[in-house]
């Protein structure tokens, strides 16, 4: 029964090993950027790169050893170890495919294959034309010795299936081979963390290529499948050129121009730039926005003393939607994100990008886990110089579901930015007041019911936040600095409003700090905008150009149309100076206009956003 039993191991050993001998392989296919990664990067693209290749090798490993609790339930009739030997034969020439293709493809489009090939399927002539420089013998030699080497080491290492025992009950081979069938759920999903394993986990270096390197193909293809089956092909409205028109309309500024002098807020050229991300910070628990009073008397009290814009919107409903619209200045989709596909989010602008080639360092804060949302993959592709997460902070203060509490990160932040280089623009990301809301200390509002407790939650963020500018202000580095804050996305509760409803995407965007000019302070601005248009802003006041931001508009430059674009799932929302009108996508019908101004050009400009960004989004 031993060695029958180790079959299961040796399976999945066979396939781990083959994937790491295609990373091999990848890794001498592409010497020339090999070379130019330091040793350990090149260690590091096996290492970290072990989680998905055990995750594939895991998925690939469920079938066989169910055809193994078959056979032990069932005996001679079945033929387990022919049905298992042509499986494997079948997926070893699958992935042999994947792993020889992916080397030239990956030499021509600069990312891991996935499952952008199947849009060529429909165009053979164009698909063989862009193969035409691809050097094919060599391609099929890899393939054929792929093939060989992979039966060799099945032989080797797994061989075939030995027979149960005679005298050992075909029941208990059973229970055996289901309790190995349910440890296969530790590899396929990469570990006994809280979240499933993604490419954000085996993302670890700022170089692109040793993060590509360590990517295992066989998972990115079928998760890229995955998302692409919940994905639609677009939004098709309007044509496209009239939706491209109207979509110029809404970026139109007025004229003329403000001067320099009323939209200038800062006295020094290039301050630090301290970008605080919070987490569901709805306008509605924001006194200063017209929010209930109480809940964040911090926050409002620094309005009083900062820039504060009170008609801001999120572009989703989702983190990972937020942190790209105010970092990469890119509206959300309506049933994705972006940053799930880092083939794409490669290639978005980037706030940090930007500011380090203006001199600037950086350094990101996040007290839960980076891999969540496939957000470290992003992050990294920024080019930020260091990160902390949940596993940089001591076991003791890693003290909530997510990690580590709001007043922790603070802490961990104000020890550091004494020794952080200057000019730098340092990210922090909060996380206490996502569900389940716990805080660390007295609720500041009672009861077990779930607006009071987000209540509570925000409350305490607002706490910590006060008590960290607070010491930050006593600190050498504040007087040149620029502190932006600004929530990832709003919020349903309190008063659980509809997904779609406009007020549950209003967030707060205030400028503080020492760099702002002593006459701006306390100054409040009215215009509707989008979190995709806080680049751009910010840009402007560093005197920094913000061409790349193509879908955001330096808020201090009046629009001759303000105007706010909001994904929900499968909707959207367009808020302008007339109202809100929010739409279906699947219903292909408005939900509700908020009042009897909202026109039926309101609407148009909608869709043809809508049709445009997605169009956009499909083609990066």
């Amino acid at each position: 029964m031993r060695n029958r039993f180790s079959f299961q191991l040796r399976y999945f050993l066979y396939w781990l090993l083959f994937f790491v001998g295609a990373k091999v392989l990848f890794l001498f296919y592409h010497a020339g950027k090999t070379a130019a990664l330091p040793a350990a990067d090149v260690l590091g693209t096996l290492g970290y790169g072990l989680r998905l290749d055990a995750s594939a090798a895991a998925y690939l490993s469920a079938l066989p050893l169910l055809i193994l609790l078959l056979g032990s339930l069932l005996g001679p009739r079945l033929p387990a170890d022919r049905l298992i030997r042509f499986y494997t034969a079948v997926m070893g020439v699958v992935m042999a495919m994947f792993t020889v293709g992916d080397l030239e493809l990956y030499r021509a489009w600069g990312f891991r294959l996935d499952a952008t090939p199947l849009q060529y399927l429909n165009t053979p002539a164009e698909m063989a034309a862009s193969a035409g420089s691809a050097p094919l013998l060599l391609l099929v030699a890899l393939f054929i010795g792929v093939l060989l080497l992979a039966w060799k080491l099945y032989s080797a290492l797994v061989g075939r299936l030995p027979a149960v025992p005679p005298g050992f009950s075909r029941l208990r081979a059973g229970l055996a081979d289901v309790l190995q069938l349910a440890l296969l759920v530790v590899p396929l999903r990469g570990g006994t963390q809280q979240i499933p394993v993604n490419q954000s986990d085996v993302y670890f270096s700022t170089r692109p290529f040793a993060n590509h390197a360590s990517v295992n193909v066989a998972w990115n293809v079928v998760n890229s499948l995955v998302l692409q089956s919940n994905t639609p092909t677009g939004y098709d409205f309007l044509p496209a050129a009239t939706a491209g028109q109207l979509v110029g309309q809404l970026y139109t500024p007025q004229v003329p121009l403000p001067d320099s002098a009323s939209t200038g807020l800062l006295r020094i050229r290039r301050p630090n730039v301290l970008f605080i991300i919070l987490e569901s910070f709805t306008a509605k628990l924001v006194g200063s926005t017209g929010g209930e009073k109480g809940i964040t008397p911090n926050l409002d009290s620094l309005a009083r003393t900062g820039v504060l814009f009170t008609n801001l919107y999120a572009v989703g409903d989702r983190s990972e939607k937020g942190l790209v619209g105010l970092l990469s200045g890119y509206p959300a989709q309506p049933t994705t994100s972006i940053i799930k596909y880092p083939s794409k989010t490669e290639h978005l602008p980037h706030l940090c990008r930007h500011l380090k080639a203006a001199g600037y360092h950086s350094h990101y804060y996040y007290g839960g886990e980076l891999a969540f949302a496939n957000m470290k993959s992003y992050l990294l592709s920024a080019g930020y110089d260091a990160f902390t997460e949940r596993a940089d902070f001591p076991l003791a203060q890693q003290n909530s579901k997510w990690g580590a509490h709001d007043h922790v990160l603070f802490d961990r932040m104000l020890q550091d930015l004494p020794r952080q280089r200057r000019p730098f623009f340092v990210t922090a990301f909060t996380l206490s007041s996502h569900e389940p809301y716990d805080v660390p200390m007295k609720a500041r509002f009672p009861g077990a019911d779930e607006e009071n407790r987000f209540r509570s939650s925000v409350h305490y963020t607002d706490w910590a936040l006060g008590r960290f500018l607070r010491q930050a202000r006593t600190q050498p580095w504040w007087d040149s600095t620029l502190v932006v804050l600004v929530a990832d996305h709003g919020h349903a509760l309190p008063g659980w409003e509809q997904n779609y409803q406009p007020t549950k995407f209003r967030v707060p965007l205030l400028l503080a700090g020492g760099a702002l000019r002593a006459e701006v302070r306390g100054r409040e601005i009215a215009t509707i905008g989008s979190q995709t248009d806080v680049p751009p802003t910010l840009l402007a006041q560093l005197g920094l150009p913000a061409t790349d931001y193509r879908w955001g508009h330096n808020l201090l430059h009046p629009r001759q149309r303000p105007f706010a674009f909001y994904c929900y799932n499968n909707g959207f929302g367009l808020t302008m100076t007339d109202g809100t009108v929010m739409f279906d996508n699947v219903a292909r019908r408005e939900i509700w206009r908020t009042t009897p101004q909202v026109t039926d050009e309101q609407v148009r400009f909608g869709k043809a956003y809508q049709q445009a960004s997605f169009a956009d989004f499909l083609s990066r």
